[in-house]
């Protein structure tokens, strides 16, 4: 993590990447386990976390300016989806189906926030360049 606050959105797009990829670990798990008895899936609350770091506000650029946080502290919380019910008769509440859409998303949205980071190191390049 950059120790800057002109990299604030850097940072926080950094963040979202991890809990990304962290959760594309935890949707392989859940889709690795779709055959094990009782096993529950299991998912991680990250957006919730930002938001309320955020305070509410819809605009990034917004929030990052006004935002008086410590992202050290901003980690997922991984949680058991004990509310899904399960149909089968083993207990296990993994629909494969539903797991590789999530999944899908997820690679989605993890491309998605490196793009952005590259779009803004991109930025900084040419405006350092720019100012030689």
């Amino acid at each position: 993590m950059i120790n800057t606050d002109i990299y604030n959105y850097v940072n926080i797009l950094d963040k979202a990447a991890d809990a990304s990829s962290f959760r594309n670990e935890l949707i392989s798990n859940n889709i690795a386990n779709v055959n094990t008895p009782n096993y529950k899936r299991k998912d991680l609350n990250f957006e919730n976390l930002l938001q309320a770091e955020l305070g509410g506000e819809k605009n990034l650029w917004t929030a990052v300016k006004n935002a008086n946080m410590d992202l050290e502290t901003l980690d997922p919380q991984v949680y058991t989806d004990n509310a899904n019910l399960s149909y089968r008769l083993d207990g296990n509440n993994v629909d494969i189906n539903t797991e590789e859409a999530y999944l899908a998303e997820n690679q989605i949205k993890y491309q998605t926030l490196i793009d952005l980071m590259n779009q803004e190191f991109g930025r900084y390049k040419s405006a350092m360049s720019n100012g030689s």
